[in-house]
């Protein structure tokens, strides 16, 4: 199974799971600053600002947007059609994909991440590619339930060598 292959099938299932709709377009990738949302603790004392690459109708890649910038942290939102490539540039494991891929400093951010998790990362400074969760975990960043449950899920820390290890470990 090809990158491209297992990418568009994640992008699929992902927008089906957020609820949004999204058709084929043969627009050209967009970029579009986020809103800005309020923040607990200045971008300039995190020092670090957040690309965010996702589809343009996803609504869970935009509530996580909101959640890091609620966080402090200073984000560019890039809508594509195709996100296969950046996952592939930055290095996610294809097992280990979700709905959106983040660049912060020479880290990667794939899926539903807390930001405190990204603090860490930032503070810690691992020889690692980046962090991931997975699929779309009920409860976690962009992926609040009403009933406030989570889904207990794992984040996991991506080494030079693509292997992984349990960072975190949320709900339950």
């Amino acid at each position: 199974m090809t990158y491209n292959y297992f990418a568009i099938v994640v992008s699929t299932l992902a927008l089906a799971a957020c609820g949004e709709e999204s058709a084929p377009s043969a627009q050209p990738t967009s970029v579009a600053q986020a809103e800005p949302a309020p923040q607990a603790e200045p971008a300039e004392q995190i020092g670090y600002h957040v690309a965010v690459y996702k589809n343009e109708s996803c609504g869970c890649c935009k509530a996580w947007v909101k959640h890091l910038q609620q966080a402090g942290f200073s984000v560019q939102v890039r809508n594509l059609d195709n996100l296969g490539p950046v996952k592939e540039r930055v290095g996610v494991p294809v097992a280990m994909g979700a709905c959106h891929t983040a660049e912060v400093g020479s880290y990667f951010i794939e899926g539903h991440v807390p930001a405190d998790d990204i603090k860490r990362l930032l503070r810690e400074r691992p020889e690692a590619k980046g962090l991931t969760v997975p699929g779309m975990p009920a409860g976690s960043p962009g992926m609040e339930v009403p009933s406030g449950k989570v889904q207990p899920y794992d984040v996991f820390l991506v080494s030079k060598d693509g292997t992984t290890s349990v960072y975190a470990h949320h709900g339950g």
